[in-house]
C-alpha cells in the first residue's frame, strides 16, 4: 500500500466539503451585511463606487475589465441579496456532497463580484484567498458529474497547485512577520497579540495570561508552522503528512484563541492537499472509504479534463512569478492581488503586533445641554469590547465587518475613515439598518440629540478580580467631536460625498 502512487479521492471529498462550508459562511455574512454596508443607502454605497471607478477608468467596460463583477450590470439592494442567497444555496449543495465545475464556477464568480465592489468591507486577505481557493476547486471536479465520488479521478496537478497555495500562504506570513516586527524575532509578540487582536474570543484572555515561557514557545511554534513546515509539503508522503498536520494544528490553535473570521478554516483547505487517501482512510468512516475505492476502481480519465488542467496549471505558474518575487523582496507586501481575477495572490497576517488595544466607542445622549452631568449611553458592538464585564463572544467563522473596520479605525482618525460620519448621521436618525450593525439600540423610541465617538485604551482585567470584570479601560479623548442632526458642517460633508441628496 505504501509503495503505490498516492490517490486523492478522499482528499478531494474533504477539500470540497470544507470549501462549501466556508462559502456558506461567507455568503451568510453577505446576506446579513451587504445592504447596510454597500446597499443603496449603505455606509459606502456600491452605486457611487461603481460610478467613481467607471469615471476614473473612462467607461463601464474598462471598469468591468479592471474589477470584473456581476454588479456592473445590476447593483440594487435586490441584486445584492439575490446574489448572496444564490451563493448560500449553492454552497449548501456543495456541503451536502454535490459539486461539479459549473456549480463551483458560479460560486467563484458570485463571490468575486462581491469582493470587487465591497470596498473597505472586503479589503481583507481572506477575501482574495477565498477567490483563489475557489478558482482552483473548479478544476478539481468533473464538468457535469455532481456525485461525491464521480467517475473522474482528482487531477494530481490541481492537488499540487493547492500545495503551492498553502506554501505561499504560510511562508509569506512567516516572512512578513520576520521582516516586519522585532517582537516576532525576539519571541515576545504573543505577550501583546491576544490582547490587541481585532476581536477577542472567549478563551483569548486565558491565552493572554499564560506564562511568558509558554508564549515564547507559541512564537517558536509559529515559526515551525510558517517557515519550516511549508518546505516539507514537497517531500515524500510521511514528511508531507507531518507538515500538513503541523499547519492544520496551528490553524486550530488560532481558531481557539480569537475571532479571525473564516480565515483559518479557509487556510486549512489547501493544507488538506498535503494528505492522500492513505491518511484519510485511517480516520474517515469505513463506508466513505469503500465508496472512494469503488469509484477509483471504475474511474475513467478525460482527455478534455487533462488538457484543461494543464492549461490552468500553466496559467497559475505564469501568474505566480510576481507573488514569488514579492515573497523574496525586502519590501514584501501582503494580501495583494496581481491580476483582475485574483487568481494568484500574495498573503500575510500580523506583520506587526500592536502593544496596546485602542477602541472607539460611539455614545449618544438625550440631554438638552452638554456638561459633566450629561448621561451618555454607549452603542454596544457585537464583537468589539465596550462593556467591562462582558466576556468576549465567539463570533468566527462569522465576521462582523463593522467591528473589524472600527478596530482599524481606532488606530487612525475619523478623517481617514470618512464613512464613520455617515454612520453617525444614520445613528442620529435611528436608521434601522445602521443600528442593526450594533448589538443594541440605546435609544429605541427616539434617536439621540447628540452623538460622539470616544477613544479608549482597553486592557484585560486580571483573572479573579473582585469586580468580575474582563476588561479595564481608560479614556484617551474624543475620536470624533459631538455631532447633531442639524450640524451644518456634517450635512455639507455628507452631501459632498454624495451620501445625502
Amino acid at each position: 500500500m505504501e509503495n503505490r502512487a498516492p490517490s486523492y479521492w478522499l482528499t478531494r471529498f474533504m477539500i470540497l466539503r470544507l470549501l462549501g462550508l466556508v462559502y456558506a459562511v461567507a455568503f451568510l455574512i453577505a446576506i446579513n451585511q451587504l445592504v447596510p454596508l454597500i446597499g443603496s443607502k449603505g455606509l459606502l454605497p456600491a452605486d457611487l463606487y461603481l460610478k467613481q471607478v467607471s469615471t476614473a477608468l473612462g467607461s463601464i467596460g474598462a471598469g468591468f475589465i479592471r474589477l470584473p463583477s456581476l454588479f456592473w450590470f445590476w447593483h440594487s439592494d435586490t441584486a445584492l441579496l439575490m446574489a448572496a442567497w444564490t451563493g448560500f444555496i449553492l454552497s449548501v449543495i456543495v456541503v451536502s456532497g454535490y459539486a461539479n465545475a459549473p456549480l463551483l464556477g458560479i460560486l467563484w464568480f458570485i463571490y468575486l463580484s462581491i469582493v470587487h465592489i465591497g470596498q473597505d468591507w472586503y479589503g481583507y486577505g481572506w477575501e482574495i484567498q477565498l477567490t483563489e481557493t475557489g478558482f482552483l476547486a473548479i478544476f478539481l471536479s468533473p464538468l457535469w458529474d455532481l456525485r461525491p465520488f464521480p467517475n473522474r479521478p482528482p487531477p494530481v496537478l490541481i492537488i499540487i497547485l493547492f500545495r503551492w497555495l498553502i506554501f505561499r500562504i504560510m511562508f509569506g506570513a512567516g516572512l512578513i512577520k520576520f521582516r516586519g516586527d522585532a517582537t516576532w524575532r525576539n519571541a515576545t509578540a504573543l505577550y501583546y497579540y491576544f490582547e490587541t487582536q481585532p476581536i477577542p474570543g472567549p478563551l483569548t484572555r486565558w491565552f493572554h495570561f499564560l506564562p511568558h515561557a509558554l508564549l515564547r514557545i507559541g512564537v517558536w511554534f509559529n515559526w515551525l508552522a510558517e517557515l519550516v513546515a511549508p518546505w516539507f509539503i514537497w517531500w515524500p508522503r510521511l514528511s508531507r503528512h507531518i507538515a500538513g498536520s503541523i499547519i492544520v494544528l496551528f490553524q486550530f490553535a488560532i481558531i481557539l484563541s480569537g475571532n479571525l473570521s473564516f480565515l483559518n478554516w479557509l487556510t486549512i483547505i489547501p493544507a488538506l492537499a498535503c494528505f492522500d487517501d492513505s491518511f484519510w482512510s485511517k480516520f474517515l468512516p469505513g463506508k466513505l472509504v469503500r465508496k472512494s475505492e469503488a469509484a477509483a476502481s471504475k474511474a475513467e480519465e478525460s482527455k478534455h479534463m487533462q488538457v484543461t488542467v494543464w492549461v490552468v496549471t500553466s496559467l497559475v505558474v505564469l501568474l505566480s512569478l510576481q507573488p514569488a518575487l514579492n515573497m523574496l523582496s525586502p519590501n514584501q507586501v501582503m494580501n495583494t492581488s496581481f491580476d483582475p481575477l485574483d487568481l494568484v495572490n500574495t498573503y500575510g497576517a500580523f506583520g506587526s503586533v500592536g502593544q496596546e488595544r485602542l477602541n472607539v466607542v460611539f455614545e449618544g445622549t438625550m440631554e438638552d445641554t452638554l456638561n459633566n452631568k450629561a448621561h451618555w449611553k454607549s452603542y454596544i458592538y457585537k464583537g468589539l469590547p465596550v462593556l467591562l464585564n462582558k466576556r468576549p463572544p465567539q463570533i468566527a467563522p462569522y465576521q462582523l465587518r463593522l467591528d473589524w473596520q472600527m478596530w482599524f479605525a481606532s488606530m487612525s482618525t475619523a478623517e481617514q475613515y470618512p464613512w464613520t460620519y455617515n454612520l453617525v448621521w444614520k445613528l442620529l436618525h435611528n436608521d434601522p439598518e445602521a443600528v442593526d450593525l450594533f448589538a443594541n439600540n440605546p435609544f429605541p423610541k427616539k434617536p439621540p440629540r447628540y452623538i460622539r465617538a470616544v477613544l479608549y485604551r482597553y486592557r484585560f482585567a486580571g483573572n479573579g478580580n473582585p469586580q468580575g470584570q474582563y476588561w479595564t479601560r481608560e479614556r484617551i479623548g474624543d475620536w470624533m467631536p459631538v455631532l447633531t442632526a442639524d450640524n451644518k458642517q456634517l450635512v455639507a460633508f455628507l452631501r459632498g460625498q454624495r451620501w445625502l441628496p
